[in-house]
């Protein structure tokens, strides 16, 4: 059994690298779509290629932060025990 201290330094990391993948993605795909810009109708259907994969990347990150949120939660509540308000 690892200590709440232990995974709540995990949950740390992990949410600053799901972040990090975030915005790192965001700036590529500013870029790819700012190259793309004059293509006309093949750089407008890349766009909204990007603008989708934007969401669907912003919603994948929420989920997995929330996870990342549900796990530290139940390490507290085991540390600390089950009658504990939240």
């Amino acid at each position: 059994m690892s200590s709440y201290s232990d995974v709540q330094k995990a949950v740390r990391v992990e949410k600053f690298r799901i972040w990090f993948a975030w915005v790192c993605a965001g700036v590529i795909a500013l870029i790819v779509g700012r190259a793309v810009a004059g293509l006309g109708v093949a750089g407008t259907v890349v766009q909204l290629l990007l603008a989708a994969a934007w969401l669907a990347l912003t919603v994948a990150a929420f989920r997995m932060t929330g996870a990342l949120n549900r796990r530290a939660e139940a390490a507290r509540r085991e540390v600390l025990g089950d009658d504990y308000p939240s």
